[in-house]
């Protein structure tokens, strides 16, 4: 099924009209109809506005999901080493469209490089890792012309850490989209650009450093979250029943509650072990029960 097809199956579903999806999304209603009959296609912050109305995700959005679940990408590129102590990782990867950080019960490091469109992928993207002592340096080194523009647009990244091993994980990143999932660590601090962030399943303390509006979503979550942002405005979607106590620091940063699309009075439990919090300056964080 193609984009256009899926959108105004979606669409339908829903009970939308062109001019509704218009208005909810923040486009004409002519933009709809460009996109329903293939003649146009949305940008990434319209196709995650789309993604975020209808509850799916961007691949499933443009129907990727089931051919890669079934086919893989086209083009592979996987890096391993084998870890024998706990380790402090630091990793900078530079752009990518996706990366996928997570946590298995194995004794390896395994960085996977994945694509549909980089067919000399193998060639230009080359993971070095530098074992100093208590230390992991994992550095992503592109090569051979291949930019930080292709990459960002066509190179999805695959982390998994032992979790026997990990104490420390640093990642430095500029991604559209960023899941951190079955990690049991100290802490995790992201620095770089991330647009979409999903916390599926993580024990420590998190911090995210990045200045780009921001939409996240916590499916389980023991520990606490940080996000430290200047003049952003970020959505931070949390389960029906989750416990947390919500603080802001910082200059003019402010905290809003919402449920069922409506705003509502603070729902956080400050004595809740699970923290979430909102530091740097002049931000917004809306904290939204599914």
């Amino acid at each position: 099924m193609t984009f256009a097809q899926k959108l105004k199956e979606m669409r339908t579903r829903a009970g939308m009209s062109q001019e509704k999806l218009a208005e909810k999304v923040g486009v004409s209603r002519q933009a709809i109809t460009k996109w329903e009959t293939d003649k146009g296609a949305p940008d990434m912050d319209n196709l995650m506005a789309l993604s975020d109305l209808f509850g799916v995700s961007v691949d499933e959005l443009l129907g990727r999901e089931a051919r890669r679940q079934s086919e893989g990408y086209l083009y592979e590129s996987v890096t391993e080493y084998d870890v024998a102590d706990p380790k402090r990782y630091d990793m900078k990867l530079g752009g990518a469209r996706r990366l996928t950080v997570r946590g298995y019960e194995g004794e390896k490091l395994r960085v996977r490089l994945l694509s549909d469109t980089l067919a000399t992928l193998a060639a230009d993207c080359k993971v070095r890792i530098d074992d100093n002592r208590g230390r992991l340096d994992v550095d992503l080194m592109r090569q051979n012309g291949m930019t930080e523009a292709a990459a960002r647009e066509g190179l999805m990244i695959e982390v998994e850490l032992p979790n026997k091993y990990i104490y420390h994980v640093e990642l430095t990143a500029n991604v559209n989209e960023l899941t951190v999932g079955e990690l049991a660590c100290e802490d995790l601090e992201f620095d770089g650009k991330v647009q979409t962030l999903v916390v599926d399943g993580f024990a420590g303390a998190m911090e995210i450093d990045s200045n780009l509006d921001m939409k996240a979503e916590i499916r389980a979550l023991t520990g606490s979250l940080a996000i430290n942002q200047v003049a952003a405005v970020s959505r931070l979607t949390v389960p029906a029943g989750f416990a947390f106590a919500a603080r802001k620091r910082g200059i003019g940063n402010a905290l809003y509650f919402e449920a069922a699309g409506q705003r509502v009075e603070d729902f956080s439990d400050p004595d809740a072990e699970t923290v979430i919090e909102l530091n740097g300056m002049k931000s917004e964080l809306f904290l939204c029960r599914k």
